[in-house]
C-alpha cells in the first residue's frame, strides 16, 4: 500500500470526521509497450490505405480506477472503455476529418484481460477491421500550494482548507498502422483547472475538477491531432487511389462507417 495513504489514514483514525481523496493512478509510456527491437521501428514501413477506418481506445496503468470509470486488464497496463473525458463533439471532429472513413471504440468484448504490449491492441483493431488505431493515455496531477501530489496519493480533505489547488491533466497519443505497427506520429495536449482548495471539500468537488481538466485536455488533444492527422495525409496519402467507403452505421457515441465481421 502507498506510504502516504498508511500515513494519512493512521491521522484519521484519531480524528473525528476526516475523509480523504485519492488521486488516480498514471498514464502509460507507450515506449514501455511497444513491440519488438529498435531495429524493427527503422524496418517497419506503413501499409494504410486511405480513406482509412480509425479504432480509438485509451490506455492507462494496470489497476486504474477513478470515481467514474475503471481500468479493464491486469496486465502491464490497463484498458478505459468507458467514456467520461470524451465529450461527442469532439469525437465528432475525429470523424468528420478528411480521408477518415470510419471511427470506431475497441470494446471490452474483443480485449486480452492480460495486454502487455501493444499489439495486443492491434489484434482487436484488426478484427472490427480497422486500418489505424489512436492510442491515448491520460495523465493528472495534483498539486497543492506548489506541492506535487503523486498517483495513488490521499489527499486529507480537512487539511488542505485556504490553500490554492491546481489540477492539470495531459492526455498524450499515438497515431499506429494497425497491421504493421508503424508510428505515424505523436501528439499531446494539457489543461489546467486552478481552484482555492477550500471548495475541495468532498472527493466529489475534486473529482468534478478532474474530470474538467481532463474533459480540457482531450479536447485541446483532438484539436492537436487534426493537425498531425494533416500532416500524414499529406505525406502517406497524396500517392494513393482512392478508396471507397464499405458500410454505413451510427452507434450513440461515434460515427462509424465500418463494420467488424461477425464471429
Amino acid at each position: 500500500m502507498n506510504n502516504k495513504i498508511v500515513l494519512l489514514a493512521s491521522v484519521c483514525l484519531g480524528s473525528a470526521g476526516c475523509a480523504t481523496y485519492v488521486t488516480p493512478g498514471s498514464g502509460v509510456s507507450l515506449a514501455e509497450i511497444a513491440d519488438d527491437d529498435l531495429r524493427t521501428y527503422y524496418e517497419t514501413q506503413p501499409s494504410s490505405p486511405f480513406p482509412a477506418n480509425v479504432a480509438i481506445v485509451r490506455v492507462q496503468d494496470s489497476g486504474y480506477s477513478t470515481g467514474t470509470v475503471h481500468g479493464y486488464g491486469h496486465g502491464r497496463y490497463s484498458v478505459v472503455t468507458t467514456r467520461d473525458i470524451e465529450t461527442e463533439e469532439a469525437l465528432d471532429r475525429i470523424s468528420k476529418l478528411p480521408l477518415v472513413s470510419g471511427v470506431a471504440p475497441i470494446g471490452r468484448l474483443l480485449l486480452p484481460p492480460n495486454a502487455s504490449i501493444l499489439k495486443d491492441l492491434r489484434t482487436p483493431a484488426a478484427k472490427l477491421r480497422a486500418d489505424l488505431l489512436l492510442v491515448y493515455s491520460v495523465d493528472t496531477s495534483f498539486t497543492v500550494e506548489g506541492k506535487s501530489l503523486g498517483p495513488l496519493s490521499a489527499i486529507s480533505l480537512g487539511f488542505i482548507r485556504n490553500k490554492k489547488a491546481h489540477v492539470t491533466a495531459t492526455v498524450a497519443g499515438a497515431l499506429i498502422d494497425v497491421r504493421t505497427g508503424f508510428i505515424y506520429g505523436t501528439t499531446e495536449a494539457s489543461a489546467t483547472e486552478v481552484q482555492h482548495a477550500s471548495v475541495w471539500s468532498t472527493g466529489v468537488a475534486i473529482e468534478s475538477s478532474r474530470l474538467r481538466a481532463e474533459t480540457d485536455a482531450f479536447g485541446q488533444f483532438v484539436t492537436e491531432f487534426q493537425g498531425l492527422w494533416k500532416g500524414v495525409v499529406d505525406v502517406h496519402a497524396a500517392t494513393q487511389p482512392p478508396s471507397t467507403p464499405q458500410v454505413v452505421d451510427r452507434d450513440t457515441h461515434y460515427r462509424v462507417r465500418f463494420e467488424a465481421p461477425h464471429d
